[in-house]
This record gives structure tokens, sequence and C-alpha cells, in this order.
């Protein structure tokens, strides 16, 4: 899987990317692998070229965020439709959508009164052939395409709308690619010990243990070292994930102690 974050506020460092983060998060705990996330910035040609790019690496999914409102600067849907070779064109079912929330907040009296003015019409027009999906807590509907074998996922850079229509309308997609492959994660604390010391450690525990990956994260400077050991698999049940892990943890646990180095759990 792949994700795409549009946005010039991310390029500049106003805003800090957290929906990679915990979209990186999810796909993991759902069984698959992000391998790859790319930033670009509000500019139609900058996400059609991105787009392209992933879709030729044959992805089962690559996934957008940010770039879907009313406002000028938001053009992921015509950068999505530029390299799908797609016409953007009105989607009833996405200006119904857009229309009852609006209604919602003369409802809930967030407004008086609404009209479907171009800028709101806007966030309806889709790649020919999308699907929108639900907006339960924001305005724009996410959008979903597909093009040569692959499905493309467009949610909104608002992070609370991006996670809602995230669980509710692409978690269950995501679902059945993975099938019962299940991620198992830990982290152990390693102290007096720097990390060029543990580099050989590290190999050969993951030699030992080909479906175990380990990676090193230092807390401090190498005068005072503290590091995290954190371990990662993913296996097609629970028990085995579990054991895979417990191996290596008690593998390089005892590697360390005969180096005179102290180890501590840090929880999964």
């Amino acid at each position: 899987m792949e994700v795409i974050c549009v946005g010039n506020e991310l390029l500049i460092g106003k805003t800090l990317n957290t929906n990679a983060q915990w979209l990186a998060k999810r796909i993991t705990t759902l069984g698959l692998n992000v391998r790859r996330i790319t930033v670009v910035g509000d500019d139609v040609d900058e996400i059609a070229a991105a787009v392209k790019e992933a879709v030729q690496r044959r992805p089962s999914f690559v996934i957008t965020t940010g770039g879907l409102g009313p406002t000028f600067d938001d053009k992921t849907l015509g950068g999505v439709a530029l390299a799908v070779g797609r016409e953007l064109e009105e989607n009833n079912e996405a200006l119904e959508m857009v229309k009852k929330t609006y209604q919602r907040y003369i409802a809930e009296e967030r407004i008086e009164k609404f009209e479907i003015t171009p800028p709101r019409a806007k966030m309806a027009k889709l790649p020919k052939g999308a699907k929108p999906l639900p907006n339960t807590v924001g305005t724009a509907p996410g959008v979903l395409v597909e093009h040569e074998g692959v499905r493309l996922a467009m949610l909104p850079g608002v992070p609370r709308e991006m996670m809602a229509i995230f669980d509710e309308s692409l978690a269950p997609l995501l679902h059945e690619i993975a099938g019962d492959l299940t991620f198992y994660e830990a982290s152990l604390g390693v102290e007096r010990m720097p990390e060029s010391d543990l580099a050989p450690m590290i190999d050969q525990v993951m030699h030992d243990n080909p479906y175990t990956y380990i990676k090193s994260h230092p807390q401090a400077s190498e005068k005072v070292p503290h590091i995290e050991l954190h371990f990662s698999t993913t296996s097609k049940d629970s028990a085995t994930a579990r054991q895979r892990i417990g191996r290596a943890i008690i593998q390089i646990s005892e590697m360390i102690k005969e180096k005179g180095g102290k180890v501590q759990p840090m929880g999964t």
C-alpha cells in the first residue's frame, strides 16, 4: 500500500503530518504493509504525477489525504482525474451527501440557511465512475475509484474526518485483502549498551528468526545509552505471532546480558 499526503502546509512545516502516522499505524495493525508515504503540494500536476508513479508500482491500494474541500487550493480530485485519464463530473450521490450535511448543520443551528454554491458543488465533482464515501463528521465525501487494478481512495485532510471515513468505509475493504493476517509487536528497553554493539546482535537474531523484524530506536546519547528495541511480525494467527516475538526477545536478551547490558520489557 501507498499513502500520498497533499498540502502545501505539510511541505512548509506549518502542519505536522499526523495523518500519515495514523494511517501507517492503522494499516499495519490490519496486517498490511505501507511501502511508501509521499507528500506533495496543492498542485494538480504534482498530485497527478505522484498518483501515476504509485499506480505503476501496482500496490493494492493508494490512499490520499487532503485537498477535497471547497476552496481553490483543494486540488486532489483534479489531480487524480488527470492521473487516471478521466473527466471530473458532478456525482449525484456525492451531491446528495453534501446537501444532507448542510441540512444537518441547519438542524444543529450551526448555519441559518444554505444553497449549493459553486464551491460547495465542487466537493461533489468526482472522477468519472468514482464512488463517494460518506463523511459522517464533515462535509466533503471521501472518494473511491479503481484504475488499472489499483484502488485509489481519497480522504479529507481534517484528521477526524479522515479517521472516520477510513474506519467506516476503507477498513472493511483492507480487512478483506489482509484476510486472517495478524500484526503483533513488542518493545524491549536496553541500557548500558551503545547501539553499535547491539547492531550485530540484531542481525544475528533476525537471521535466526526470519519472520521477525527488529528496529532499534536510541533514546539518549552514546554516553548514557538507552535504546528501545521494537519487534514486529505478521502471521495468520496470534499465537504464532506471539511465539515468534517471544523467541526473538529471549535470544537477544540473553546476548545483551552476556555483554553486560541490561534489558527491561516495555510492553506490547
